[in-house]
């Protein structure tokens, strides 16, 4: 895993246009590589400059391919930072994401010092709902945060 830099913008491109990005987070209208470009520096790595935490991209170590993107968000009307991932099809079911996602609730609880960690998923996103009860969340409620229109699923998990 490592900070996102420009010359990401293609993958995010990508990423962000894949269908279930749409189907799953929404549209971040995210049509050029300068958008992509854009989104880079306004969200990942302005997360990362303001909180000391945000989505990373995580890579291949082998060849540096980039996967997909994980990590920590800082939402408002979350009382706690939310776990947040998304891959590239190709890259799913691969035990990527559970890798990725271990890796960021240890440095969330080692380095960070965090106690209990959020997370998020669309009311039908059933492959991240898995993914999250396997990490150890548990279900808390449907939830409305401010600005969106649809409804999520909230998940917490205690780090000990």
């Amino acid at each position: 895993m490592r900070l996102l830099n420009d010359s990401d913008a293609g993958f995010i491109l990508g990423l962000l246009n894949e269908p279930d990005w749409l189907k799953y987070i929404g549209d971040r209208g995210v049509q050029t590589l300068d958008d992509a470009k854009t989104y880079i520096h306004s969200g990942p790595l302005a997360m990362i400059e303001k909180y000391g935490f945000g989505l990373y991209l995580v890579e291949r170590k082998e060849d540096y391919t980039p996967l997909g993107l994980c990590g920590l968000l800082q939402r408002d009307g979350l009382n706690w930072p939310d776990i947040g991932f998304a891959y590239a099809a190709q890259f799913r079911r691969q035990g990527i994401a559970f890798e990725a996602a271990q890796a960021t609730l240890e440095y969330a609880q080692n380095v960070l010092g965090l106690t209990k960690v959020a997370a998020l998923t669309a009311l039908n996103n059933d492959p991240s709902m898995g993914l999250l009860k396997k990490l150890g969340f548990t279900y808390e409620r449907q939830i409305t945060l401010s600005g969106e229109a649809q409804a999520s699923n909230l998940f917490l998990k205690v780090l000990s």
